[in-house]
């Protein structure tokens, strides 16, 4: 009974984080349609995909200790954000805008770094997190570059009147705007970290509690 109780609880735990992962980043594409805030906004949704793909993915592999769930877990992430991108396709949403599976070589480089040092869950914490920090924002710029002109695409879509505290601002020169890959690169790679460790310890979280 313990068993399926346990195993029960990890699936519940898998869709859960899972649909919550990809509600938060179910919005990732539209970076662009925020013309003048491209690059702010491009750098806060790299680091969410990041942090929601990280944990996740952790927990799954931890749980499941097989090399190759994590890539699984990012299928998961993309197929879901493919569904509900499609319904709102279906209400005249722009289908340019469907998130490109950023997430699958990033989830697969965390798989590498598990399966290469032979299941060392401190390793996968620091390496994983870390490459899969560095990588989401590099991979999330090939979304930008592959979907439509975003003025094209706001003629075609006009956006609402915006209230006044998110009226965009002209674009500055310098500061953070010039490598926004390279900022969501630099704070991804330090809190993946965190949130591969806070993958592992939920496996921990969920063994201790259905054994007590």
């Amino acid at each position: 009974v313990m068993v399926w109780l346990r195993r029960c609880t990890h699936y519940l735990f898998i869709v859960v984080v899972a649909v919550n992962s990809t509600l938060l980043t179910i919005n990732a594409g539209d970076y662009i349609f925020y013309t003048d805030w491209a690059w702010t906004s491009f750098v806060v949704f790299s680091i969410s995909q990041t942090l929601m793909l990280t944990v996740g993915a952790c927990y799954y592999l931890t749980f499941t200790g097989v090399p190759g769930t994590a890539t699984y877990y990012a299928l998961i992430m993309t197929v879901y954000t493919w569904i509900a991108k499609g319904a709102w396709f279906a209400l005249g949403y722009p289908y340019d805008f469907i998130v490109t599976p950023v997430w699958l070589p990033s989830a697969m480089l965390l798989d590498l770094a598990y399966w290469a040092t032979k299941k060392n869950k401190h390793s996968l914490i620091l390496f994983g997190g870390v490459l899969v920090g560095m990588s989401l924002p590099l991979f999330n710029m090939v979304n930008l570059i592959t979907v439509a002109d975003p003025l094209e695409t706001a003629f075609k879509y006009p956006r609402p009147t915006l209230p006044p505290y998110m009226t965009p601002i002209e674009p500055q020169v310098g500061k953070l705007y010039n490598s926004p890959v390279a900022l969501g690169a630099g704070a991804g790679a330090v809190l993946a970290c965190t949130f591969a460790a806070l993958g592992c310890k939920l496996t921990t979280w969920t063994y201790r509690w259905m054994a007590a």
